[in-house]
């Protein structure tokens, strides 16, 4: 049985627009599964879910929480790989990243590679600094679960550049990684935590030869961007969650106090630094957003040439949300379909990204929804 990647195309045994249809609803109402599967469970990034290519299309899909367990579709074992199926029906196939090899190392002094790194499909990530300035009082982002992993031991406090760079060549050479996302919990200093990611990002790419996407909070010193375009990252991540202030208030009370529009200055000097398509930033869906407001907002970080990388609330275990429910995919869609739209209007896909959340696209259904259109 084959669980190894799968070309990043479709599958010819499901139209373009039946499988979009799919990877949204798939992303709303989880999967049950009837395999054995390497998956994540507590913590930043895309956790409580399994990572898979359906029908070719990367895809991060629930699998560890009330609605997956309520889920129509399951993921079934065939003779070549695996399949999606609701009521016995076939719906596309599907492969597995297999458990990671670099996985079953360690550092000289004992710490296993896991915990400093892990594959994201076939990317390198990890969070360098695992603890945020905001956890624990009334500024925490109601959507994070960062620390979670640190308190269940599944992941070390802060890595530095040397076991990043480690870890990150293990990765390429024994697990094909093709790319690097570091992220970090937000920190009180003018650079809000950006100089030290950048540091790290500077040795992966010198030792791995990887392209690195780093990600952080809009610096205090916009100079600080310039700063770490000289260091050699490709790619910046600088994650504004909503459009709508209203919902920023109440889900990341600090950077609702940032403002908005202090990210469109960070985006525009990050631009000038990085070059268009190589600036992303989340745009959460389903936390009570209006959709006319969201829509704006995207498209004025596109015609700036940011990418809005748009994705459904995924409730994490641990976070103060964990309770919520991800968006219908009906509206999901809506939303998926007027944003890759505009993006295709305005030349911004997916391609353009060189390293980073918009180049894997695994969370989002931004991709096959814009090739069914």
């Amino acid at each position: 049985m084959s669980v190894h990647p799968a070309p990043h195309a479709p599958s010819p045994d499901a139209s373009a627009a039946a499988l979009a249809s799919l990877v949204v609803d798939l992303q709303a109402r989880g999967l049950r599964v009837e395999v054995p599967l390497e998956r994540r469970r507590g913590g930043a990034g895309p956790t409580d879910s399994g990572m898979l290519w359906v029908g070719g299309v990367p895809l991060t899909v629930p699998m560890d929480n009330a609605s997956a367990a309520g889920s129509p579709y399951v993921l079934r074992a065939e003779d070549e790989g695996y399949a999606i199926f609701r009521d016995g029906e076939r719906l596309a196939g599907a492969s597995a990243q297999r458990r990671p090899r670099f996985y079953d190392l360690s550092t000289a002094d004992g710490v296993p590679y896991w915990k400093i790194g892990l594959l994201h499909l076939d990317s390198f990530a990890s969070t360098v600094v695992q603890t945020c300035a905001y956890w624990g009082h009334a500024d925490q982002c109601r959507f994070c679960g960062i620390e979670v992993s640190l308190d269940a031991g599944r992941t070390i406090v802060k890595k530095t550049p040397e076991q990043l760079a480690e870890v990150a060549v293990a990765a390429r050479e024994l697990d094909g990684a093709v790319d690097a996302t570091l992220t970090t919990g937000s920190s009180n200093g003018v650079d809000r935590g950006a100089r030290y990611v950048a540091r790290c990002a500077q040795a992966v790419k010198e030792a791995a030869g990887l392209p690195v996407e780093i990600q952080f909070e809009p610096p205090r010193d916009l100079d600080v961007i310039d700063e770490v375009g000289e260091m050699g990252v490709d790619s910046v991540g600088i994650h504004v969650e909503s459009f709508d202030p209203d919902v920023l208030a109440s889900v990341a009370p600090a950077k609702a106090r940032t403002g908005i529009e202090r990210y469109f200055e960070a985006w525009t000097r990050a631009v000038d630094v990085f070059g268009r398509g190589q600036v992303s930033t989340y745009v959460i869906l389903g936390m009570g957003e209006d959709p006319d407001v969201t829509l704006d907002g995207c498209r004025r970080a596109v015609d700036l040439g940011v990418f809005p990388f748009v994705v459904p609330l995924r409730p994490v275990a641990g976070s103060l949300m964990e309770d919520a429910l991800p968006p219908d995919g009906a509206y999901t869609e809506r939303m998926y379909r007027a944003v890759a739209g505009y993006m295709a209007a305005r030349g911004m896909h997916s391609s353009i990204a060189k390293a980073g959340c918009a180049r894997c696209q695994a969370c989002s259904g931004l991709t096959p929804v814009a090739s069914a259109l």
